[in-house]
């Protein structure tokens, strides 16, 4: 079983190292790190001298912990792991909301657990009721949960290059995340 320790990997992995791309609205970058995440965080040096080990604990504060994907990941480690990497591209708030629109539309008419106020935050709400999809449709479920996160973060993606041409250059890349 993955571990969020092994998610984190697999982001770093995917984000590469330095980049300074003018058409990317973030800006320079180290190990995904983008210059104002990794000043908010502390770092002070040029971002080309951002080691992993500093990019590794800012995934783990700013994308695991504060956004609360630890508490998802006890009860599902797969959805975790696609809220990590959603949160770390389109941010923990938007990947949460996704999660909570998902369950909402999951669940039965609100038979099967009451509708999640669509608010970007894990609480107590958004566990239960991620339990009791999970409990009452099990693996395959959490398959199609999957999916439908997938969905949601292609369609966002193709809305980011109808709003900005210039992320056009970047599409093909951001949906190998979603597929």
């Amino acid at each position: 079983m993955k571990t969020i320790d092994a998610v984190i990997e697999q982001v770093l992995a995917n984000e590469g190292g330095y980049v300074n791309n003018p058409n990317d609205a973030g800006g320079e970058t180290n190990h995904g790190i983008t210059a104002a995440i990794a000043r908010s965080q502390g770092f002070t040096g040029p971002m080309r001298a951002m080691t992993r080990d500093f990019a590794f604990e800012i995934y783990r504060r700013r994308y695991v912990i504060a956004p609360r994907f630890d508490q998802i990941a006890t009860v599902s480690m797969p959805v975790a792991a696609e809220l990590v990497d959603t949160g770390v591209n389109m941010g923990p708030v938007v990947a949460t909301a996704f999660l909570q629109r998902s369950l909402n539309g999951l669940n039965n008419g609100a038979r099967d657990y009451p509708d999640l106020t669509i608010d970007g935050a894990v609480g107590t709400t958004t566990l239960a009721a991620l339990k009791a999809f999970l409990a009452r449709r099990g693996a395959e479920g959490e398959r199609r949960l999957l999916v439908l996160l997938n969905a949601l973060q292609g369609e966002r993606y193709l809305s980011l290059t109808e709003d900005r041409t210039a992320n056009e250059a970047f599409l093909y890349g951001w949906l190998a995340r979603a597929a």
